[in-house]
């Protein structure tokens, strides 16, 4: 006998506009990653009162890289996945377009994301150690200031940026009155 499991059904959603289900989600991704991002730099950090870019055992690197590659795909996955459930419900004023393939879309862009992300911030990370002298020393608390906001920037750009990819295969739902 085999056991069928049946995936579970989303939530239904409230009729929305898109606009309006954007924003909402920015501030469930915005908050939560500023705050925790934020509280594990300052952990991280405070141990040993100054931080370096790439040297020392707790460094800017290791903290910044991580983060810049995975939130992107965490975000672009997850937003893509919301926004076409929603359209489905007819939750939102779009639909999307039967015929695309929404898990190859995803894989796609999340990939793309969370490289371009990386290797951004690795450039930076890398003009920054190379612009500063030898003897440089990074305030702990200040550097972990930086990392939340940076988490912040990154959770607004990669909940628009995913949908706006993906507005190439939406349309508005028509209403018919008869």
């Amino acid at each position: 006998m085999k056991l069928k499991i049946k995936p579970p059904q989303p939530k239904k959603l409230k009729k929305t506009t898109l606009k309006r289900f954007l924003l909402k989600r920015t501030m469930y991704y915005v908050l939560p990653n500023v705050f925790f991002n934020f509280i594990i730099a300052y952990a991280s950090f405070k141990e040993l009162g100054y931080t370096h870019f790439f040297a020392g055992e707790q460094n800017l690197a290791r903290l910044t890289l991580p983060m810049a590659i995975f939130l992107p795909v965490v975000l672009t996955i997850d937003i893509i996945k919301r926004v076409t459930d929603a359209a489905s419900q007819e939750a939102i004023e779009f639909t999307v377009d039967e015929q695309l393939n929404i898990k190859k879309l995803m894989t796609k862009l999340s990939i793309l994301h969370g490289l371009v992300t990386g290797s951004l911030v690795l450039c930076l990370l890398f003009v920054g150690q190379f612009n500063l002298s030898k003897d440089y020393k990074l305030d702990g608390a200040a550097m972990a200031v930086v990392v939340g906001v940076l988490a912040g920037v990154l959770s607004v750009v990669f909940v628009y940026l995913p949908v706006w990819r993906l507005r190439r295969w939406m349309g508005r739902r028509i209403e018919i009155i008869t």
